[in-house]
């Protein structure tokens, strides 16, 4: 039995990525910042085990992972979003984007490595975005902190290759959670005009290709980033 920690699980993409992942056999815990009753419930679900820390945290992420069993499957997925000017945002949330969304992945993967060297043996996958590959308006911070995952993926790939540790990168396009319930019915249809195949994306696919990079069948992909967007970024 392989052991897999999904960061943000109480979520819509996490929650799918955790669900996925324990129907592949593995032991999943879930990670929560404030979500608890959610994560609960989701580890209840999939027989796993809710773990409360915050990944900008790094004393915290010590600390969590340092009780934790030999974690096999590092899924980087919490992260948040904040729409605003570049030169509108508050410190505070530009701050808090790369501190979640980038030093957040640094921090699980960081405390991670050493039991993956150990046995010679891991897989990280990291959540980016398709908005980290092109860029994106009224997102330049959001951008920046997952472009940085980009680079990330590919400079940490390089290093822990020769550990026999895979590093690879999921950039999700416009995925239908609440973190776009934002947007009204008439700017959904504009951005679903958008989209070359016509649809948007759910949780699941995103769940799909986590499940594909974690598996054997992509043992001599490390450094990728998977792009999953109906085609809106190539």
């Amino acid at each position: 039995m392989k052991n897999a920690l999904v960061t943000g699980g109480s979520g819509g993409i996490g929650e799918a990525i955790c669900r996925r992942l324990a129907s592949e056999g593995y032991t999943v815990y879930v990670n929560y910042c404030r979500s608890a009753e959610k994560a609960a419930a989701v580890a209840e679900a999939i027989n796993g085990t809710a773990v409360g820390f915050d990944v900008a945290s790094a004393d915290e992420v010590r600390r969590a992972f340092a009780k934790l069993p030999s974690i096999d499957l590092l899924v980087n997925n919490a992260g948040v979003s904040i729409t605003d000017l570049f030169h509108c945002i508050s410190d505070d949330n530009a701050k808090r984007l790369l501190a979640v969304n980038l030093e957040g992945t640094m921090n699980c993967s960081r405390a991670v490595l050493p039991g993956m060297i150990h046995k010679k043996s891991g897989c990280i996958i990291n959540i980016s975005s398709m908005w980290g590959q092109v860029g994106a308006s009224c997102e330049v911070d959001y951008s920046a902190s997952k472009a940085g995952i980009i680079g990330f993926t590919k400079a940490l790939a390089k290093e822990t290759a020769p550990s026999g540790i895979r590093v690879n990168c999921i950039a999700p396009g416009f995925i239908l959670t609440d973190m776009n319930s934002r947007y009204s019915p008439e700017e959904l249809e504009l951005i679903r005009e958008d989209i070359p195949l016509g649809m948007f994306g759910e949780p699941r696919h995103i769940a799909d290709a986590a499940a594909f990079l974690a598996s054997d069948q992509a043992e001599y992909i490390t450094g990728q980033v998977l792009a999953v967007n109906g085609g809106m970024v190539i």
